[in-house]
């Protein structure tokens, strides 16, 4: 199957963040491996001239989803911290929409959606079809694939451009059915063209 990318289509990157990266304080298994492929859907949606968007965990210091608030995981993606910054071999144009979400201490936001101008700013933009990579596949690119196709969006998932976390063995393969399930097309770099 051939997708050819027009100004319509958006490119929706789930934070890319150091913490999510080896290194990092809660790093996905192989998070980097997704840099090297973004960057080349980066360039092809820049080349069409259609809007690409990077959402960011921007967490305050005593956000819900950390232990030490009866959360699931360690500190991560403390807004202004390193942690919370793009990965730095991450390519992103000047002009990319960036988009922070998680940015309440009592709210917990897996999906780019969810209490951000995502959604508005797409339509705003009459954007029909959105591709989605990132990271993690198991919980902030699932929920925002999830949420792209409830709001009604034609939606794409990367899949050479995700890794997953895999807290139970087989959670990042659940998820990728589950989104297939409800909708979302599963495609690589190689079934894009201009």
């Amino acid at each position: 199957m051939k997708v050819k990318i027009t100004k319509r289509d958006a490119l929706i990157i789930v934070d890319v963040q150091k913490d999510f990266c080896p290194g990092g304080s809660l790093p996905v298994p192989k998070g980097d491996e997704v840099v090297r492929v973004l960057n080349e859907y980066i360039r092809m949606f820049k080349d069409v001239g259609a809007p690409i968007y990077a959402t960011r965990d921007w967490h305050p210091p005593n956000h819900i989803s950390f232990k030490k608030y009866g959360g699931l995981w360690p500190p991560h993606c403390i807004k202004g911290s390193s942690g919370a910054e793009f990965h730095p071999d991450l390519k992103l144009p000047k002009d990319t929409i960036i988009i922070s979400k998680a940015t309440e201490s009592d709210k917990e936001a897996y999906s780019g959606f969810e209490g951000t101008e995502l959604k508005d700013d797409l339509l705003d933009k009459k954007v029909k079809r959105v591709f989605i990579g990132g990271l993690a596949t198991d919980y902030c690119v699932k929920s925002t694939v999830l949420d792209a196709l409830r709001y009604g969006f034609k939606t794409f998932l990367l899949t050479d451009a995700i890794r997953g976390v895999d807290v139970r063995p087989g959670d990042s393969d659940r998820a990728i059915e589950e989104m297939i399930k409800k909708g979302a097309i599963t495609i690589t770099i190689s079934d894009l063209t201009l």
